[in-house]
């Protein structure tokens, strides 16, 4: 199935993006391939939406990692997110996570760990 976002939709969400056209498209397809198997492959306006923005959380994971804090002086640079929240990483992710109202793209993050302390194995 052929991708439902343009380059240039993805392009006008980023900051200054840097990346080709070609470059964009590659991101678009890997969201496009996400988004058909785990929500369907309808031609939809909230898949198309949820495609677009997948597709932009891959570039700011990757290539254009959102800043957080950036310092002129020693130039330092912090990044938004922390590995492992998968699509909470990103302002793009949550916007994904917002526009999937299955919660099923939310749910494809991970699941949490959860730890049970026994007081003791003696009775």
């Amino acid at each position: 199935m052929a991708v439902r976002v343009t380059e240039a939709e993805v392009k006008a969400l980023l900051d200054d993006t840097t990346l080709t056209d070609p470059q964009v498209l590659a991101f678009i397809t890997s969201a496009n391939v996400l988004v058909n198997t785990a929500l369907g492959t309808g031609v939809t306006d909230i898949l198309k939406e949820i495609e677009k923005w997948l597709a932009c959380h891959m570039i700011a994971i990757t290539r254009e990692r959102q800043a957080k804090k950036e310092e002129a002086g020693g130039a330092k640079i912090e990044y938004t997110g922390v590995t492992g929240e998968g699509l909470k990483m990103t302002s793009y992710g949550q916007m994904v996570i917002a526009l999937d109202t299955s919660g099923i793209m939310a749910s494809l993050s991970g699941k949490t760990l959860q730890i049970y302390a026994i007081k003791s194995f003696n009775s």
